[in-house]
């Protein structure tokens, strides 16, 4: 017979444990015996396999060639200088493919710390006792405890159910919850059992034990898994756009190098000096710094973001949060701070303070019920530490429990023996007690789930029939409550026969009165919700409270304002609504979605992405993991959300706060800015390093720049300045501008023209000048043949070098922004800016001035007049590009 076939007695011996669960030696026996409770991954690209990678991308197999270009170059005629070329461009693939790997290898192992800091737990009965263990440490006969919200770890069959609903789609594709029992089954069917959960699946509601019979590969999963699984890497859309930009930009490369070795031919130019030419094309036109700079920006990015409690699951989710146009947020624990507590009482009369019941000669007999009810009417653990109770469980039941143990003080011993747990169809919660002879049931819910229920009312001391008018007040303290921004509970009760009928429990209940729970909004929200107003971004509330505590909360954080009133859609409102209609209603200036059942919370992230929005969306519970998958950027809960949720989100709130989430798209904008920034540097430096060879062809003159001087820019000075473009911190225009488009291109036409036809060519002008003012000072006239080794024209190449690197310090600072005045950026703003250039300008000393540097690079020592004569071009370019930025901030602003 099948596990499910079996009664708990034979389930239990089947598997040689007992309801006391296994001792501790035997489960570690057993975990030798059948391994981790985990599905076996697919390995991993070796190590060697991703380091090689950095070998053949397009922008390496450029370079490849024109190493072997050098390398043929130097074996036909030596003492060219190709052969330390060759050997200088093959060093650069090597530093680029390391950096690049060391910089991938850092992002994996910060994804995998994060998801280590948050384990799946499960709390498992060993040696009699209930154990917190990491789940991948179950093995069969094991005994798990398992409540809604929870992952089911590994296939198991009930031994004891309360209510117990689960969620099977990821293995059979059901959506709709599904009640499971402990009662055996005549089903052949092991995935359709009613008395079987199965590893992968949820538990929506209730709670019970159950009994671990296959864990990791053998789990039904497991071999679902091993059927389908294979290592995909997922392409962001930056990703994409940095591989176009490198294909365009390796291709125009390459393709520059071929062109002008064939012109320098028709010139009548020699063979090597056209090998050579060509090479320096392709070297000064190729970005080598870019791939390993990217990589970085989003890595600090990313880091940036956790320090301000947002944890990237994803590393690509990074640049999306920059092009977020829409959030749709949850109201409690994330516009509020989830810090509740008992406020207002309505018994049926009056509403007071929650401090009026504290003396028990004030209480009446109804007072005292709906106390009771409080008391006893919840789904929460509690623990005594010390001498001190502690919940855990749902924060608003917590509040509620708490005050009504607080102000009643001791409690008669009760029986727990019945339970009808929460679910969103019914929106509210029974709990049967046993009370002496006396079983009880007690409920709370939503006023307008109970009042359908109620037949009676508790007035003072006496039960009455619950009359029209009754029910009228009952709903205006309800409105008065919510209007105050409070959660507002009802709460009944009613006395069982015996036996009595389950279905029959929440029928003809004995209303009590309303609880009002008080959960101020988090003080830096309202900014919060500034920051997107300005930055384009809308912000939708999309809740399961009442309408009118919804608006209270949305009036208090300036989501809403009285001029303008919001539209409230609520869930049973929704589902009247056609698709037209929906979208339609989506237009409104200011919405808010309340009573919205989780699965319309998904409809609501699928309406406004046909849209084309993109769409942030939080969520902290099982039902939410749909619309946290479906959104663009899936927001869960770091401290009181589900590990369902989480898996299904993109990225973790540690501090579950709604302004993290505006802090983390202001870093996203932040990472495409500045990739845009250092891309604008990098780019500048090609066009004074690409001048000298097309002078050398077209006016025959010595080469002002040799290939490898060109490597001392492209991955020397350039380097550090670059990366530390790649960490600036957000600026705060950022959050001034509507969202990016969402096929926005880094290597538009602004960049190119700013880099290629204004910086670019200012940097060449002050080069070629430097070179010429050397040649000059030493009397060579037009014409005239330079030796390579010769001093006067090591001295002329250091000149032109040096040049571009003054340029380069200066142009960093210009890249800080594109349109904002250089002036009114703090150089020390950016912790490794100063520390950058100070090594650009080390390095250019070094490579002038030492032994080394001159006999590497092909340099000479120069005279302070040069330095001098180089200097003057850098307050030019600044000026020229302040003239610039103004005339475009002038711009701007008559837009």
């Amino acid at each position: 017979m099948r596990i499910q076939q079996l009664n708990t007695e034979q389930a239990l011996h089947r598997l040689h444990t007992t309801a006391q669960g296994l001792s501790s030696a035997e489960a570690a026996r057993r975990l030798t015996q059948f391994g981790a409770n985990a599905i076996a991954a697919v390995p991993a690209t070796p190590l060697w396999r991703r380091f090689a990678r950095g070998f053949t991308h397009f922008f390496a197999v450029v370079l490849w060639i024109a190493a072997g270009l050098a390398v043929f170059a130097e074996h036909a005629e030596p003492g060219q200088g190709m052969g330390p070329l060759a050997a200088a461009i093959v060093g650069v693939i090597c530093i680029n493919a390391t950096f690049s790997f060391w910089q991938e290898y850092r992002a994996q192992h910060a994804l995998q710390a994060l998801e280590q800091l948050l384990p799946r737990r499960v709390r498992v009965l060993r040696d009699g006792a209930l154990h917190d263990i990491n789940a991948d440490a179950l093995v069969p006969g094991d005994i798990i405890a398992l409540r809604g919200g929870d992952g089911v770890p590994a296939d198991c069959r009930l031994i004891e159910s309360f209510g117990v609903q689960v969620n099977n789609a990821p293995i059979t594709g059901e959506s709709l919850p599904l009640a499971r029992d402990a009662a055996r089954t005549g089903d052949e069917d092991l995935m359709h059992s009613v008395n079987v959960l199965l590893a992968g699946t949820t538990v929506l509601t209730g709670d019970g034990q159950a009994l671990v019979f296959a864990t990791g590969d053998h789990t039904e999963i497991g071999k679902i898994a091993h059927l389908t699984q294979h290592e995909r890497g997922v392409a962001s859309p930056l990703q994409i756009e940095i591989a176009r930009v490198s294909r365009v930009v390796a291709i125009i490369a390459g393709a520059l190098g071929v062109l002008f070795f064939f012109i320098g031919q028709w010139l009548g130019l020699s063979f090597w000096q056209n090998l050579m030419f060509a090479i320096g094309i392709i070297v000064a036109n190729v970005p080598e710094g870019l791939l390993p700079t990217v990589t970085l920006a989003l890595a600090m990015g990313a880091q940036r973001m956790a320090k301000r409690n947002a944890l990237i699951r994803h590393l690509p989710s990074v640049e999306t949060l920059g092009s977020v146009t829409v959030i749709c947020t949850d109201k409690t624990g994330t516009l509020t701070q989830n810090r509740m507590a008992v406020a207002q009482i309505f018994d049926g009369h009056d509403i007071f303070s929650a401090d009026t019941l504290r003396a028990a000669e004030a209480r009446n007999a109804a007072q005292q019920r709906l106390l009771e009810s409080a008391a006893w009417c919840h789904n929460l653990r509690s623990t005594v530490i010390d001498g001190n109770t502690r919940w855990a469980g749902d924060p608003l039941e917590e509040a509620l429990t708490r005050y009504a143990h607080t102000t009643l003080g001791a409690l008669p011993s009760v029986t727990r023996s019945d339970e009808l747990p929460f679910d969103a169809q019914r929106r509210m919660v029974s709990v049967v007690l046993t009370r002496g002879l006396q079983r009880v049931a007690y409920s709370k819910g939503a006023l307008e789930a109970l009042l359908p229920r109620c037949a009676f009312v508790l007035n003072d001391n006496t039960v009455h029939a619950l009359d029209a008018a009754t029910t009228q007040r009952f709903e205006r303290a309800q409105h008065e409550l919510a209007q105050r921004g409070l959660r507002v509970l009802a709460l009944a009760y009613r006395e069982l026969p015996e036996p009595y009928l389950r279905d029959h429990v929440e029928q003809e209940l004995v209303l009590l009165g309303l609880i009002g729970i008080a959960d101020p909004a988090r003080p830096e929200v309202p900014d919060a919700i500034a920051r997107c107003r300005a930055a384009g971004i809308r912000v939708i509330m999309v809740t399961g409270d009442h309408p009118v505590t919804a608006q209270a909360i949305a009036r208090d954080i300036g989501l809403t304002n009285d001029l303008a009133p919001p539209l409230v859609l609520t869930g049973e409102q929704l589902k009247h609504l056609s698709k037209a209609e929906l979208n339609l209603a989506l237009d409104a200036p200011s919405l808010i979605f309340a009573r919205v059942a989780p699965d319309q919370k998904l409809l609501i992230v699928q309406a406004l992405q046909d849209k084309n929005e993109i769409v942030a969306v939080t969520g902290d519970g099982v039902n939410d993991a749909p619309a946290l998958k479906q959104a663009d950027i899936g927001i869960a809960m770091g401290g009181d959300g589900t590990d369902v949720a989480r898996e299904a989100a993109h990225m973790v709130l540690l501090d579950d706060n709604f302004a993290t989430i505006v802090a983390a798209i202001e870093e996203g904008r932040a990472v495409f800015a500045n990739i845009r920034k250092f891309m604008t540097y990098i780019l500048t430096s090609n066009i004074p390093e690409l001048a000298p060879y097309l002078a050398f062809m077209l006016f025959k003159i010595p080469l002002p720049l040799t290939v490898i001087q060109i490597l001392a820019v492209d991955l020397g000075t350039d380097m550090l300045p670059a990366l530390a473009l790649g960490a600036e911190r957000p600026d705060p225009a950022l959050m001034q501008q509507p969202p990016r488009a969402r096929h926005a291109r880094l290597l538009d036409r602004a960049l190119l023209l700013r880099a290629y036809l204004f910086l670019g060519p200012l940097e060449a002008v002050a080069a070629m000048a430097t070179f010429f003012f050397v040649l000059d000072r030493a009397d060579w006239s037009y014409g005239a043949t330079l030796d390579a080794h010769a001093p006067l024209y090591l001295q002329a190449t250091s000149a032109c070098l040096a040049a571009i690197i003054v340029m380069q310090v200066m142009n960093v600072f210009l890249c800080r922004s594109e349109t904002r005045s250089t002036l009114t950026s703090a150089p020390w703003s950016n912790r490794l800016l100063l520390p950058a250039v100070a090594s650009e300008i080390a390095l250019i000393v070094w490579i002038v001035y030492s032994t080394w540097g001159n006999a590497l690079f092909g340099t000479a020592p120069l005279d302070v007049n040069v330095w001098a004569f180089a200097l003057l071009f850098a307050p030019l370019l600044l000026i020229l590009e302040e003239a610039r930025k103004w005339w475009m901030r002038a711009r701007s602003s008559i837009r």
